[in-house]
């Protein structure tokens, strides 16, 4: 099944939502039509019960995304407390999409596009990918990127990435080495192993999958004593709806991952 968007590509093939930027020619840069866009796939995604994976990856050579779109830009509030952060409509954690969102990163990943990283549950990358926030070079505070990256990555990671601007841009190996991505690939392989990876999930039990998301998702901003106590409520709620017979699970073959 596919869907008709402007400036993404969206189809839905065996559980697996596969979405795709497609504005190469501003590479992938977002304006306010691709922020309406992913507005109204979020929403897609959360209610339709046939996604159960959803894998974010992108069209061109250059770049998976350089964040917004500096020259159509995007509709800003006159009101500066009425105005929508970008990751209002980006980010699949702020739109209540607990299907887990499988990242495929390649070339330039600037900016506006950590929105999406930061939200991700698993972030693959190709061995030609790099990353890198140009705010301050252009005179302007980075802020809400870093803040959503220090649930990926040490202080001083994200500290570094915010600061230095176009000076420095992030390696695969040092990404994979802090925890930001769990895969380095071929820029050949990328695809097919975000494809391999979302359904291998969108196998599993569906229930069980979203509620361990949610789950570990809502911990990370409960203190200490609440990520313990909290997060039993989300077995005993999920469980008995979604579990399957010991006896009659599936049982693959696995792999060793590095």
């Amino acid at each position: 099944m596919t869907a008709n968007y402007q400036t993404v590509q969206f189809d839905l093939t065996d559980h697996v939502a596969t979405v795709t930027l497609n504005r190469p020619d501003r590479l992938n840069s977002f304006n306010q039509q691709m922020l309406d866009e992913f507005r109204d796939i979020w929403s897609r995604c959360r209610v339709d019960d046939d996604i159960r994976v959803v894998v974010l990856r992108a069209n061109g050579d250059r770049a998976f995304s350089t964040g917004v779109d500096r020259v159509d830009g995007r509709v800003r509030h006159a009101n500066p407390w009425s105005e929508d952060d970008p990751g209002f409509f980006l980010g699949a954690k702020q739109n209540r999409v607990w299907k887990p969102l499988i990242v495929a990163v390649h070339g330039m990943f600037a900016g506006g596009a950590f929105y999406w990283l930061n939200e991700a549950d698993v972030v693959i990358c190709s061995d030609d990918a790099t990353f890198f926030d140009p705010h301050t070079t252009y005179g302007m505070v980075s802020a809400l990127e870093p803040a959503g990256m220090l649930r990926r990555m040490p202080f001083g990671e994200a500290m570094r990435i915010a600061l230095f601007g176009l000076d420095e841009r992030m390696s695969p190996s040092r990404a994979k080495e802090i925890g930001m991505v769990s895969e380095i690939l071929p820029r050949e392989k990328l695809w097919a192993r975000a494809a391999e990876l979302a359904g291998r999930l969108a196998a599993k039990p569906p229930l069980a999958v979203q509620g361990t998301v949610k789950a570990v998702w809502d911990s990370m901003s409960m203190s200490a004593h609440a990520a313990r106590e909290i997060p039993l409520q989300y077995p005993q709620l999920g469980n008995d709806v979604g579990k399957l017979d010991f006896k009659s699970a599936p049982r693959a073959e696995w792999e060793l991952r590095d």
